[in-house]
């Protein structure tokens, strides 16, 4: 059915925009902008009638209208390898960022990279076709490109990890030398003496801190290290299996394994298991975990918490922080393992 012509489309069929909300509430166009931007010189009140009103209505700003006028783009980019999302990081740290944007105009937009691809690709096409005002990205090296290049532009950005590399720039981590060094004092006081360390692959920067932590809990218990060759946490499964089960059914096994991924420990059990021995009797095995999971899976594992949800809340602030030019001195924060 062809509609007339003449009849004007319904306010309803059209996009809301911020002279529908002038309309709605008697307010200018100039005050309703101001007040959907939080400006310090709209009343409170103001601010909460416009800010219910758009909600109400369903409005969202244009964006392309909105860089045109701004050159901003409003949105916050996640970097992110596929392999991270496989492990399960990725929902975490999008709950987390997505809070701490919830009350701002930034949206936030996940830019994947393949796990074999190169991690400095993304972070330049971002820069240079300016699809967003801030990048987030993890799997940090100890000397990191993206962090130089980064810096060198003058774009705000924060990190999950850390460097080495003497640059001050925004970043949330997890403890990791303190995760391994409680986790090994904790399996010498089961008796283990004779500890295997399951890490990340070299040329990370945590890969320094798990290996920092261990070797000084080793050296200050005096324990035996069994060292696990030929595997990482980024392994595939059947691979972290097959080379446990071949591990354990030697006479100088370990009788504990520090595990670093939560994805990981599954193998790990998985390769003691096919070995005929038992979890909590013959070995003793420790992880950390983004959800709630392993505890359920086998309850003789010694787990830890690594937020995920905090990573992102702490990595979208820093980097909003950064676009306000907040010093990055201040923009950088260490949450601690906590042991379920």
């Amino acid at each position: 059915m062809t509609q007339d012509p003449s009849i004007a489309p319904t306010p309803t069929a059209q996009r809301p925009t911020l002279k529908t909300i002038a309309f709605m509430t008697g307010l200018g166009i100039t005050t309703v902008s101001k007040a959907l931007k939080d400006a310090p010189d709209i009343g409170k009140k103001t601010k909460e009638r416009v800010q219910l009103v758009a909600k109400q209505i369903g409005y969202r700003p244009n964006r392309a209208g909105v860089r045109l006028r701004t050159g901003k783009t409003n949105v916050i980019a996640l970097v992110l390898s596929t392999h991270e999302a496989v492990m399960g990081l990725t929902s975490h740290l999008v709950h987390g960022i997505s809070e701490a944007l919830a009350d701002t105009q930034y949206h936030l937009v996940l830019t994947p990279y393949s796990f074999s691809g190169d991690p400095m690709e993304p972070v330049k096409y971002i820069i240079e076709t300016a699809a967003a005002d801030g990048i987030i990205f993890s799997r940090t090296e100890p000397d990191d490109d993206r962090v130089r290049y980064l810096e060198d532009c003058g774009f705000p950005f924060a990190t999950h990890g850390r460097t080495e590399m003497g640059v001050d720039h925004p970043w949330h981590d997890f403890d990791n030398w303190r995760y391994t060094h409680e986790a090994t004092i904790r399996l010498s006081h089961l008796g283990r003496q004779r500890l295997a360390l399951l890490s990340c692959p070299p040329g990370l920067t945590y890969y320094n801190h798990l290996r920092g932590g261990f070797d000084a809990a080793l050296a200050a218990r005096g324990i035996v290290e069994i060292p696990l060759r030929g595997i990482t946490t980024e392994d595939d499964l059947q691979v972290i299996q097959t080379r446990i089960t071949e591990l354990m059914v030697h006479d100088n096994r370990p009788d504990g394994i520090i595990c670093c991924s939560g994805g990981a420990t599954f193998g790990v059990v998985a390769g003691i298991e096919a070995a005929g021995l038992s979890l909590g009797v013959d070995v003793d095995v420790t992880s950390k975990q983004f959800s709630h999971v392993l505890p359920l899976f086998r309850s003789q594992l010694h787990v830890v918490n690594e937020d995920g949800r905090l990573a992102g809340f702490e990595l979208a602030r820093a980097v909003l922080g950064r676009i306000d030019g907040e010093p990055s001195t201040h923009l950088q924060s260490l949450s601690k393992p906590q042991w379920v």
